[in-house]
C-alpha cells in the first residue's frame, strides 16, 4: 500500500478527534488532514457494526478527496445498559451534543451501584488507499473502565469527563492528553494500525 508521503485524510469532522490522532501520528512522520479541508460531507453511517461504519467513512473520504484515507468508529458501551450507547453513541440524546449525551446517560444510570456501572470505549480504525481497495488495513482498540456519578475534568471531548479509569484513579477528562493517547480505546487502535502500516514495504515507522 502505497500511502503517497505518509499523508492521510482523516475521515470525521470531530476536530477533537482529528486532534488525537494527529498527535500520536506527528512523532513518527504522518501528516492527516481533517476531510473538511476538501469540502467532503459526512458519510451516511449506516452500518451494524463499528468496521462497517470505519469503512463506510474512509471509502467517502477516499472516494472525493483522491488520497488515502483513515476512517474510524468508536463509542461508547455500557454492560448494564445492554450495549448502548454503542453505535449511537455520538447521537444518543438526538444530536443535542456532548453535554446532552452525558445528562441522558447519567439518567440512565441514576441509582445504579457502582460496581454494575462497568463500561468501555471501543475504537475501529481503518486505512483505505482508495475507494475500492480490496484488502483495508483494521485495527481495533478496547478501554475498560466505568461510568462516573457525575462528569468530572475538563480535557477531552464526548463521554471523557464520565468515563472513570479504576486503575488510575480519575475520569478520562481529567488525564493528560499524552497519557491518555497511550492507554484510550483511540490510542490503541492507532498503535495497531501504525504496526500494520509497519509492515508495507517503504512504510515502517
Amino acid at each position: 500500500m502505497n500511502l503517497g508521503g505518509r499523508t492521510l485524510v482523516i475521515a470525521s469532522g470531530n476536530t477533537g478527534k482529528v486532534r488525537e490522532i494527529g498527535e500520536i501520528l506527528a512523532p513518527l512522520g504522518w501528516t492527516v488532514h481533517a476531510q473538511s479541508k476538501w469540502d467532503v460531507p459526512e458519510a451516511v453511517e449506516d452500518g451494524l457494526t463499528f468496521v462497517e461504519n470505519a469503512l463506510i467513512k474512509a471509502r467517502n473520504a477516499a472516494s472525493i478527496t483522491g488520497m488515502p484515507a483513515l476512517g474510524d468508529d468508536s463509542g461508547l458501551v455500557v454492560d448494564v445498559l445492554e450495549g448502548r450507547p454503542g453505535l449511537r453513541s455520538a447521537r444518543y440524546a438526538g444530536g443535542g451534543g456532548s453535554r446532552d449525551n452525558i445528562d441522558k446517560l447519567l439518567g440512565e444510570l441514576s441509582g445504579i451501584p457502582a460496581a454494575q456501572r462497568t463500561a468501555h470505549f471501543y475504537c475501529v480504525m481503518v486505512v483505505l488507499q482508495r475507494p475500492d481497495d480490496p484488502a483495508p488495513l483494521i485495527a481495533t482498540g478496547r478501554w475498560d473502565g466505568r461510568i462516573a456519578d457525575s462528569p468530572r475534568g475538563y480535557g477531552g471531548f464526548g463521554y471523557d469527563p464520565v468515563f472513570f479509569d479504576p486503575e488510575r484513579g480519575c475520569t478520562a477528562a481529567e488525564l493528560p492528553q499524552e497519557e491518555k493517547n497511550a492507554i484510550s480505546h483511540r490510542g490503541l487502535a492507532l498503535q495497531g494500525l501504525v504496526g500494520l502500516l509497519g509492515r508495507e514495504p517503504g512504510l515502517e515507522a
